[in-house]
């Protein structure tokens, strides 16, 4: 999203500890970015014999509080796992040990996908601190997913740890009714176990047609979730996700769908489509082997996204404030989180950092506490409730 009238997020940075440096040894050490996706589980349970059990922090807790009228968000601090990262729904609550405040599982499908087949799927810019992804949403299946979180609800909310459930229609689906069918068995599976529920309409990495791209479809999802949510005593949170390639008409054609049909909110934004990731990036796209070679299935993650994700984190907050916000898209530093919670996010979240920061939001967490210490901010509940 390039908005000319938004301000430009300040793109924090921060110098390589001695953790981070030996994190570069270890992805030169291990090839396969996808291998070293799956070490972020073993060192979630590791954490605290490596001395990173994080603690909770009441300066960083406070609750969403949702216009829609969705029973309130507690969140313990305001970083988020991004969906992608827990594909599985397995190992939900030791994440809490990496200093989350919450978790999106998925994005799941109806049904078990292997996802796109080629090799590899996942490729790192290391110079501009990104992560390329063209998994091709590879997961167990939501009803799968949606046992293992009922399952691990309870302890996680012990460990102050709030789930959200990331779902998307199956792709290659061509009948309508039947993509419709689907959505709307997912949703209900989700919803009745997560404490949100993000519809993601914006997955790049399939190489089909996106859901965001097709409005009077997407009117017609939203319109099915939210008679499935008006069955239950308990109103839940429905973020839509949107993706960060969107002019300024299409989204605002979007977020009026997403307000007249009553969601909660929106996440901004997905992961930045291939083909036009090199205007982001400093390394040629030519140069990357997964970007080049996928068919341009994929999508971009990390530090190169802040600003778009800044700008219209901006722009939403300044023409739908009645929507919640979800930040997603390279933060990487704690006082990017603080700008983003000034600018009108209510949450932020996180992934693609978790490779390039040695327990990146155990560092993020103390940044943002400066940031507020500087600020004179006693807490963010306080900075939250000033801001509404």
């Amino acid at each position: 999203m390039t908005f000319d009238n938004m301000p430009a997020g300040a793109n924090h940075d921060y110098k390589l500890n001695f953790g981070d440096k030996i994190l570069a040894r270890i992805r030169k050490a291990i090839p396969s970015p996808e291998l070293r996706h799956q070490a972020l589980f073993p060192l979630a349970y590791m954490a605290p014999i490596l001395g990173h059990k994080a603690k909770l922090d009441q300066k960083l807790s406070y609750q969403i509080n949702f216009k829609d009228g969705s029973a309130p968000l507690y969140l313990s601090n305001p970083f988020i796992l991004a969906a992608g990262a827990n594909k599985t729904g397995r190992g939900i609550v030791p994440m809490a040990n990496l200093g989350f405040g919450g978790v999106t599982v998925g994005t799941a499908t109806r049904y078990f996908r292997k996802g796109n087949a080629h090799r590899p799927r996942m490729g790192m810019v290391e110079a501009d601190r990104c992560i390329h992804n063209s998994m091709g949403l590879n997961n167990p299946g939501v009803e799968v997913i949606s046992q293992r979180v009922k399952q691990s609800l309870g302890a996680a909310h012990s460990k102050n740890l709030s789930v959200g459930f990331s779902m998307a229609e199956t792709p290659g689906l061509v009948d309508e009714a039947e993509r419709l069918k689907e959505l709307v068995q997912s949703f209900e599976m989700a919803y009745q176990v997560a404490d949100y529920v993000e519809i993601n309409v914006s997955c790049p990495n399939t190489g089909v047609a996106r859901g965001d791209l097709d409005t009077q479809f997407t009117e017609k999802i939203f319109a099915e979730v939210q008679k499935i949510r008006a069955q239950h005593s308990r109103s839940k949170a429905v973020f839509a996700k949107l993706s960060p390639d969107l002019n300024e008409a299409h989204l605002r054609c979007l977020l009026d769908v997403v307000q007249n049909y009553g969601l909660s909110g929106v996440v901004l934004s997905n992961t930045y489509p291939t083909l036009q990731a090199q205007k982001l990036l400093q390394t040629p796209v030519a140069s990357l082997p997964v970007l080049a070679a996928d068919g341009a299935k994929g999508g971009l993650s990390g530090r190169a996204l802040y600003d778009s994700t800044y700008k219209s984190v901006s722009f939403v907050k300044k023409h739908y404030p009645d929507l919640a916000i979800v930040a997603s898209g390279g933060v990487d530093h704690g006082a990017k989180a603080w700008d983003l919670l000034n600018a009108g996010a209510d949450a932020v979240q996180c992934y693609s950092v978790l490779a390039y920061r040695w327990f990146a939001i155990t560092q993020m967490r103390k940044e943002l506490a400066l940031k507020m210490q500087e600020n004179h901010c006693s807490s963010l509940k306080e900075l939250i409730s000033n801001r509404a």
